[in-house]
């Protein structure tokens, strides 16, 4: 059947008119976010806890919805998460493991669909009382710092994720000022350089951040030289954040409510001080600790949690060249002893875990200023520690 042009010039123009009534009606794409995984560290000791604890976090909305307990585990205090997401590692924050004056690292496989957690196996940290957890940038080790024994490990990673024993082990010695917290070592933190050639503890009885060679083959730590960046006598460095850009490194002192910003050369791990502020707001009084720091994705902005009758998270603006801070915010984290938060990956929100609240409270993130807001959610779990994010999916709503 032939049609005539006329007819055929009809019908692509009713089509395209039928096409275009279609879009113009249709409602507009569905909004995209991204589902992630929260585990929550804690203290087993206190408030019934179990374990460690999971969460579905929503990056549109802010929204926590309970998973409940992803695995039993005696004080899974600090946790961390392998750059690929299919496993979880805790330090369990132990005087004593096995009969030896020592405490744990676990490791754990993530069931992304449930949330739950495979107990893999658990070493030996070689030092009581492990309080911090992270994998170097290859994600072939953990590194754990022992509060109590002053000292630090490494670990590799085996290829079903499980932990070898120790590969790596320092000891560090000396003390501080403060007769009673700085009577001798205690490491409260390590961490790789941006580009895994060196390691950085910060020792909160020696008022050090001790700088190691980090030999990413074997996972050993050797004295650098320079060998520390040196902080004010009795500050007591307890956690450190780089800079995006890899210049700065942030150190947050628990004793002193201060943070310090060095210069970092990355060719000798040389740290410069430059400067030290008080996270407290001005002409604030009463006993208060220092506990967690955390510098924005975006390279801006920095954050800081005050324990104590503060209970609180401060905002600082940093220079964008000079490094420097300069304190823009302050608010109550609406509960008692903030231990710890994280910014979920997307940099929307920070979520700040009460200890002795035994809650979760998330905030918004205010893109072009850097201050906190509260989001309108609240979850409920157990002597909150630590938290981290795994990727889980993507969602339309």
């Amino acid at each position: 059947m032939k049609i005539s042009r006329r007819i055929f010039a009809l019908l692509l123009l009713f089509g395209a008119s039928f096409v275009l009534l279609v879009a113009e009606s249709a409602p507009p794409q569905a909004a995209r976010s991204w589902q992630y995984l929260l585990y929550v560290g804690t203290y087993t000791a206190k408030q019934s806890s179990k374990g460690i604890y999971a969460f579905r976090f929503d990056t549109s909305t802010g929204k926590l919805s309970p998973i409940g307990l992803a695995v039993e585990s005696a004080d899974p205090s600090f946790v961390a998460v392998h750059p690929n997401g299919k496993y979880l590692y805790a330090v369990n924050e132990l005087a004593n493991f096995n009969g030896f004056p020592a405490g744990a690292v676990s490791s754990f496989a993530i069931d992304s669909s449930t949330g739950t957690l495979k107990p893999l196996n658990q070493v030996s940290t070689h030092g009581p009382g492990p309080c911090f957890v992270s994998l170097d940038k290859t994600g072939n080790y953990v590194l754990v710092a022992n509060y109590d024994g002053g000292s630090l490990a490494t670990f590799r990673i085996q290829d079903d994720g499980s932990l070898s024993l120790v590969v790596g082990f320092v000891q560090h010695s000396g003390s501080g000022i403060d007769k009673q917290r700085q009577e001798g070592p205690h490491a409260h933190w390590i961490g790789t350089s941006p580009d895994n050639h060196f390691a950085l503890a910060a020792d909160l009885g020696l008022d050090d951040v001790l700088v190691y060679h980090f030999n990413a083959d074997s996972g050993l730590l050797t004295p650098n030289n320079p060998p520390y960046g040196k902080l004010e006598p009795g500050s007591g460095p307890r956690h450190l954040a780089f800079a995006p850009n890899g210049k700065f490194v942030y150190v947050l002192s628990e004793m002193a409510t201060t943070v310090t910003t060095f210069s970092y050369q990355p060719k000798n791990a040389a740290l410069t001080s430059i400067q030290t502020v008080t996270t407290l707001p001005k002409d604030y009084s009463g006993v208060q600790e220092a506990a967690e720091i955390a510098v924005h994705p975006s390279g801006k902005f920095l954050y800081a949690s005050n324990r104590g009758s503060a209970n609180s998270i401060t905002v600082f603006a940093i220079h964008p060249a000079k490094g420097t801070l300069s304190q823009i915010g302050y608010v109550s984290t609406q509960g008692q002893r903030p231990r710890g938060f994280v910014i979920d990956p997307t940099g929307s929100f920070l979520l700040a875990a009460n200890q002795d609240s035994g809650t979760l409270v998330v905030f918004r993130i205010d893109a072009s200023t850097g201050t906190l807001s509260p989001a309108g959610q609240t979850a409920e779990v157990p002597a909150p520690v630590s938290l981290a994010f795994v990727a889980s999916h993507e969602s339309h709503r």
